[in-house]
Formats: structure tokens, sequence, C-alpha cells
């Protein structure tokens, strides 16, 4: 039998979840894409991902499980190795004791984001997060029903969240995400900071959450963990940064002992478990860590480099990222269309950049993003491209 529509009903095709905006740094990836399938250059500075590739332990560990004699199980599993082995890393890294069984393997941090938003929070409920900032983050909450509340940390601010920011005490706030280091402006929140957060969400009855996911990618000392200055936080990680593993989508939570078995079934039911191969090497990653390390010396270099070119070319609008491999670069003076700017820049030079308008739906459209966790050659070719560009449009 066939369905009719009436009047009165929409098509049965149409979608009726909510809507939520594109990751515009996806449509410059498209495009770049679609130029380097012509055989065009293409220097990739849009997405916030490594260009080198998992570390050799890893592969290594990778290849062995894709061998005749499979190494371990393969299906549906969960590691337990590479639950104490993060357990450890909490240890060796934090001076902080961590229990195995509150860490929670996630198909990546995106993964634990949703787990996150859904098994702690209800419809309606209201969390603070940092305008600049990650945007799935503000969408992820307004698909799941839940109400980003966004606070702004521009410039004049320094880029930084902090407790006399966030909204009067006589407006609800169930959670508060913190990033630090952050995207996209690479700030990072010391412990002080950190603490004064904690303490004002404790004041309020708060969840505390933390998005870890560019620690050991810093550039004047050690990261500190949201877990060192309040043990009750949620923390969220990922192996796609510093283990330059973000298309194997594994991560990590790191749940409070009231929150374990909540958040394993919303895990487990949502996504089931992460890839096995992923697991397997995330595992030898660990063995990599001084060679991983190294990248950041080249990400150091390229921060450097970068901040000295680019005032030279009359970009000076921007914060020396103290973290993560970005720079949030004002350029208002020559767009009020970031992604306009953005793509204009792709199509006559290869230089693929990210449009600041999906970090800041209010003040994004005279910013972009730089990634510099590519090449020092290829930091050097965008220079020598990017300063000849901005001249001619400035004619």
């Amino acid at each position: 039998m066939t369905a009719v529509a009436t009047a009165d009903s929409a098509p049965t095709s149409a979608a009726r979840g909510i809507a939520i905006p594109p990751f515009y740094a996806g449509h410059i990836g498209a495009r770049a894409a679609e130029r380097a399938r012509r055989g065009l250059e293409v220097i990739a500075m849009h997405f916030g991902q490594p260009s080198e590739r998992a570390s050799p332990a890893a592969l290594a560990a990778a290849r062995t499980h894709l061998g005749e004699r499979i190494a371990g199980p393969s299906g549906y599993w969960e590691s337990a190795p590479l639950r104490e082995r993060i357990a450890l890393h909490y240890r060796e890294q934090y001076d902080v004791d961590v229990s195995p069984e509150r860490i929670l393997l996630t198909t990546g941090a995106s993964a634990g984001l949703v787990a996150t938003f859904t098994a702690l929070f209800a419809a309606g409920d209201r969390v603070a997060l940092a305008r600049p900032g990650y945007p799935a983050y503000r969408n992820a909450l307004r698909a799941l029903g839940r109400v980003p509340v966004e606070i702004d940390c521009g410039p004049a601010h320094g880029f930084r969240l902090a407790p006399e920011l966030l909204p009067p005490t006589n407006e609800a706030l169930h959670g508060l995400l913190v990033a630090s280091p952050a995207n996209p402006t690479g700030s990072v929140l010391g412990a002080a900071e950190l603490a004064a957060l904690a303490a004002e969400c404790r004041r309020r009855g708060t969840r505390f959450i933390s998005d870890e996911i560019y620690h050991g990618i810093a550039y004047a000392g050690q990261c500190t963990s949201a877990l060192q200055v309040e043990p009750d936080a949620l923390v969220i990680n990922s192996f796609s940064k510093l283990f330059r593993m973000p298309g194997w989508r594994i991560g990590w939570l790191v749940a409070p002992e009231w929150g374990v078995a909540q958040l394993h079934s919303h895990l487990i039911n949502f996504f089931l478990t992460p890839p096995a191969i992923a697991q397997h090497a995330a595992l030898a990653a660990f063995d990599d860590l001084a060679l991983l390390r190294r990248s950041v010396d080249t990400y150091a270099a390229n921060r450097a480099r970068l901040l000295e070119a680019l005032p030279t070319m009359g970009l000076a609008g921007m914060a020396p990222p103290e973290g993560a491999f970005y720079l949030y670069v004002d350029v208002s003076h020559l767009t009020s269309d970031s992604l306009a700017f953005c793509k204009e820049l792709l199509d006559d030079t290869g230089i693929a950049i990210a449009p600041g308008i999906d970090f800041d739906p209010v003040h994004g459209s005279g910013f972009v993003r730089l990634s510099f966790a590519i090449s020092e050659r290829e930091v050097e070719r965008a220079i020598a491209l990017l300063g000849p560009w901005l001249d001619s449009r400035a004619r």
C-alpha cells in the first residue's frame, strides 16, 4: 500500500532533526581535494591534524595484527592493556592515580563528546563553553537537544575562559566544558586558572569537563590536567593529535567513578567499541613517545617562523599560541567574509586554511585559522605564496 501525503503532513523524505551548521573547514577540504585531483598544488593548513603518519611502533603493531598470524582480538573488543597503559600515563605525566576502570575507550574524542553530553545532561540542560571554540561542541549540544551557552572569550580576554565571564549564578548552568590547549587559539589554562574554574563549578553544582586532546603539544612547559586540580572532573582525550593518529578513530574518557557505568552504557549503545586494529596500534604508540614529542619541535619551529613572517605581510592580529598547532589570525582589515577569503586563497595559491566562522559564529567572519602541523618545507612554501597574494589583493 502506498502512503499518501496530505496537506497537513510533510513529505516522508523531509529531515525532521535539528539543523546545525556545516563544518566549513570541510568545504575547504573538499575544494582542496578536488584541486589535488587535478594535479594542482595544495598546502593543507585547514584541518586540525598532523601531516605525519602514525609512529613506527603503531604501524608495526597494525601490520602484525593484519598479518596471517593475527595478534589478539579483531572483533568487538575493549583492550584492558590499553586502559592500563593510559592509567600509567596519568601517573607518569601528571602524578595522578587513575584506576584503569575509569578509562573508557572511545571511537575518537568525538564519540566521547557525544556520550558525555547524553549521559551527563538532560534535554534542555545548559552547558557553557568558550567562543571561539571547536564547532562540534556547540553543534553536537544543539543536535542532542542540550543548550550551548557560549562565553565570548575574544582578544579582549586573551582568548581565555575565567570564572568572572560565566553567566550570573541565578542562571542555571549544568555543565562547563573547557579546552586547554584550545582550538582554534592555542591558549593554555594554567593550574591556578583551571582550579578557579573547577572551584566555581563546585560552588554552582556544575559538571566540569576538560577536553585535553592537545596535551603534549605546548611551547612553554607541561599542560595541567584538570584531574590535578579536580579529581571529579571528566576528561576527554584522543590519539589524534600528539600521537598522530586522527584517522584511526581512537580516544578515551577519564570518567568520575560515579559516571563510569552510565557513560559506558551510552558508548556501547551508540558506538559499540573502537576499531580493534586502532586499539592495538594505540597501545604500541606509547613506546614511541620520545619520537612523537620530536614532532612538537617541528611545530615549534613552524610556529616561530609564521609568527615572524605573517606580521611582515600585514597579518599582525594574532595571539602567539601557547599550545596546539594553530594560529588564529585577524583578517578583518582584508575581508568581512572569512569563508570567501579562504576559498579565494585556495583557488589562487593552493593554500588551504579554515574560516573563522567555524569557531565563532558571531565574530569569526573576520578571522581565519592556520594549522602549522605540517613540514617546515611546506610552511616556507606557504609563506612564499601568501605574501605576493596579499600584495596583489591590496593593489
